[in-house]
């Protein structure tokens, strides 16, 4: 008995002696957090997608306080209202954020890119891109198995039956990023909206040279500079034989869409443009 009751009050001395060691530690180690932290983070959508920058919505908020600024910091589910509110809480200025949007820069529908032969592995873009080059013989283009589809938490993205391309629904995209880390050929990118919710950018990630790109796809760019030089706001460049459009400097005035031959140029939310008399046309 007296060996058991010694155990009990060695036992019992431990525990005490490593309770005030506990209890020491934690008030001498203590990290204080700003409260503010979590007044942010209670008025933030918790989707935790990244599309921020930041590892979730608590990661977010904590860089809000610690910034002591909102510029150049944006939650793209929230949008604008959300920061507005951050802005509240932190007595900041809110910073206006220009609207973004997915756009899938691919336009090797089933039409304009003939399959060569069939995939019969596992429906997934990542495992086709690093097994085999795709059914076509385009090698920079979407592999149509959904990916990005999947990624989408917030259901913006289809796959088109007809097309075989995936679909951005612009009212539900909240410009989040997560379909183009899921993207293995990079063809899916975040552009500004656009004045009026209106953008031109070239649908096309094809880097091989014009003859090859043009084989793989009937819409493939060529790299013929066609649209570089009538641009006159110096908004598109050609590298690597392809040709990108600059968001930040296109005005928006299509002069580049009439000039492509491959018709890689496309214009979102334009109304249809006026015919043409027919005596000017004939001319």
């Amino acid at each position: 008995m007296n060996s058991i009751l010694i155990a009990i009050i060695s036992l019992g001395a431990i525990g005490l002696v490593a309770a005030v060691i506990l209890y020491v530690a934690s008030k001498r180690f203590a990290v204080n957090e700003d409260p503010r932290i979590a007044r942010v983070a209670e008025v933030l959508p918790q989707a935790n997608c990244g599309g921020c920058g930041y590892p979730g919505c608590s990661g977010f908020a904590a860089a809000c306080v610690k910034a002591g600024s909102l510029d150049g910091k944006l939650c793209p589910v929230g949008g604008q209202p959300t920061m507005d509110k951050v802005a509240a809480i932190l007595g900041l200025e809110p910073v206006a954020a220009e609207p973004e949007v997915a756009v899938v820069r691919c336009n090797g529908t089933c039409e304009n890119r003939p399959r060569l032969t069939q995939y019969d592995g596992v429906r997934s873009c990542a495992v086709a891109h690093a097994t085999y080059g795709g059914e076509t013989g385009c090698t920079f283009g979407c592999l149509g198995c959904g990916d990005c589809v999947q990624a989408c938490q917030f259901g913006a993205l289809r796959m088109n039956p007809e097309t075989g391309l995936p679909e951005v629904d612009e009212e539900r995209c909240t410009a989040c990023g997560a379909c183009v880390k899921a993207c293995p050929r990079n063809i899916i990118e975040i552009r500004p909206k656009g004045r009026n919710n209106r953008r031109v950018y070239i649908r096309c990630v094809n880097k091989d040279k014009g003859a090859v790109a043009r084989k793989a796809c009937a819409a493939a760019c060529i790299g013929c500079g066609k649209c570089v030089k009538t641009c006159p706001f110096e908004a598109i460049t050609l590298k690597d034989n392809l040709a990108y459009i600059d968001p930040a400097k296109c005005k928006a005035c299509r002069k580049c869409e009439l000039e492509c031959p491959q018709g890689t140029i496309v214009a979102v939310n334009f109304p249809p443009r006026k015919a043409k008399p027919q005596a000017e046309a004939e001319a």
